[in-house]
Parts: structure tokens; sequence; C-alpha cells
């Protein structure tokens, strides 16, 4: 990634003795709610990644239908290997050894822009998106990119 970076976002380690824990920033993408956003986040990879996909979780507020109010990130990439016991992904949708932190950051920075309402980790703002997308829900948004805004550097 230092070699060729990828617009959008940067990563690193959190601590350079912890090869499992790292921290990216994620720019809101141009021509969406998120745009001028400045979103952190960790990765928390498994001891034996590349088979078991990582962990991901923003630090920074964010509201969207794919992040539960924790902060925990559910796109099918990052979900375990193999069938889905619900028949709701793919295989080849969930977790592949073929990912790389490019590819899971690609995937965060095209749901931000693009959420799946079907698949909600946060009913509430999934129920705001579908119904409400130019107000309560664009509102709620415009305030967690205000805020990432005043503790990106922190």
């Amino acid at each position: 990634l230092n070699k060729n970076p990828v617009e959008g976002f940067s990563a690193g380690l959190i601590d350079d003795n912890d090869l499992y824990r790292w921290e990216v920033l994620i720019i809101g993408p141009p021509d969406t709610l998120y745009e001028g956003g400045v979103f952190k986040a960790h990765l928390t990879f498994p001891k034996d990644y590349p088979l078991r996909p990582p962990i991901m979780k923003f630090i920074t507020e964010i509201w969207h239908p794919n992040v539960d109010k924790n902060g925990d990130v559910c796109i099918s990439i990052l979900h375990e290997p193999g069938e889905d016991k619900y028949g709701y992904e793919k295989p080849e949708e969930r977790w592949l050894p073929i990912h790389t932190v490019e590819t899971i950051m690609i995937s965060v920075i095209s749901m931000l822009a693009d959420p799946n309402g079907d698949s909600p980790a946060n009913v509430d703002a999934a129920k705001e998106w579908r119904e409400d997308r130019n107000g309560e829900f664009k509102r709620k948004v415009a305030r967690c990119v205000r805020k990432s805004q005043e503790t990106a550097f922190e």
C-alpha cells in the first residue's frame, strides 16, 4: 500500500510491534452523503489470516445501514468463508484468501456509496435510508461527517 497508494484511504499499523492490528482512514467518497468525512477504523486480523477474514470496526461514529451501532462493518467479503447458513450470500461473495487490505477498503468505500438495505447491520439506519433518505438519514450522516472532520487528527 505504501508503494502503490489507493485513492480514498490510507492504512498502517496501530503499533509497529503488532502486525495484526491496523488503523485505516477512509475519506468519504465524492458525490455521496459521506463526502468530506474522515472516518477512522480498525482492522484486526486473525492469526490464521488469510484463511479467515479480518474484523473491521469504525472508531469514528458513522450512520450507515451496513455498520452496526458499535461500529462493526457488515459486508459479504468480511464474512467467514464457505456456505451462508441463511442462504443469502454465495460462497464466492464471502471471504476468500485472495482478498487484501486494498480489496477490503475498495468494498467498504463502495458500501458507503451504495448501502445494501437488504442485509442491514443497523436496522434503524436502513429504515431511514429506505424511507427518508434526504431527510433524517441525510441529517444524521451530515452530523457524522462534521464530527469526523473535527476529530480526524486527534
